[in-house]
């Protein structure tokens, strides 16, 4: 018997997250990116493992979205700090003159994810149960496996061909994003720079611009943000020497 008791499987050309290990049985390479990796054994619980597939899709996707604009704005506006980009002194401008006022785009950002996502939780529970667009009717995805819609959401037509090997490059795309982004957000609040500003200080002074030095030095943002006379207490996740 497989360690705690789990079937575990070894197949010939099994891909696997370190060589020589056993992969439990409920991950029979199905799944996308199954490397075989789950020590806790989170998935063991089939409807567990569903809804860990769709939160580790959504969270990967938003990742990629995420690391790609952090990088974008680095280099288009290197003058604004990333961690602060959202301040309402840094929103881009109006064709009025004003900039873009925090509390309206909050609001509609909520609006919108908040109409997205109850969507998506209807088609968890309920598969392919809103294909269809509820205002233009007649206008449907295929959406012929969960997370994966298709139709207008594949432009470029990849998932026509080998959808699964697609699959594979996004999971392992957006699983190394997940890892870049948390990387970047406590490189933004240990140096107080940018990822890009960050390998330009190293560059420069490669002895002294070290992960001890700024870890040495502490967390550099602020305790506190204040956002149209409201102050917001800020966690640092980067320790502070006592």
């Amino acid at each position: 018997a497989a360690p705690r008791g789990a079937a575990a499987c070894r197949a010939a050309g099994r891909r696997l997250w370190a060589p020589g290990v056993e992969a439990p049985a409920y991950l029979d390479e199905s799944l996308a990116g199954d490397f075989g990796w789950d020590p806790l054994g989170l998935g063991a619980d089939p409807t567990a493992l569903k809804w860990y597939r769709q939160a580790e899709l959504m969270h990967a996707r938003w990742a990629m979205l995420g690391v790609t604009g952090i990088l974008v704005q680095s280099v288009t506006n290197p003058d604004v700090f990333w961690y602060n980009a959202a301040l309402p002194e840094n929103l881009p401008s109006t064709p009025f003159g004003d900039n873009l006022n925090l509390g309206s785009l909050l609001g509609l950002q909520f609006l919108m994810m908040h109409y997205v996502e109850v969507r998506r939780w209807q088609d968890y529970k309920n598969f392919g149960s809103v294909n269809e667009d509820p205002i233009f009717k007649g206008n449907a995805v295929p959406n012929t496996e969960m997370g994966y819609p298709g139709g207008i959401f594949n432009p470029l037509g990849f998932a026509k061909g080998d959808l699964k090997s697609w699959q594979d490059k996004e999971l392992i795309n957006g699983r190394l994003a997940m890892f870049a982004f948390a990387g970047f957000t406590l490189q933004a609040q240990a140096t107080g720079l940018g990822p890009l500003a960050s390998v330009s200080a190293h560059i420069a002074d490669p002895s002294h611009t070290t992960f001890f030095t700024n870890f040495l030095g502490g967390c550099k943002i602020p305790d506190v943000s204040t956002v149209y006379g409201i102050d917001i207490p800020l966690t640092c996740l980067w320790p502070s020497p006592q």
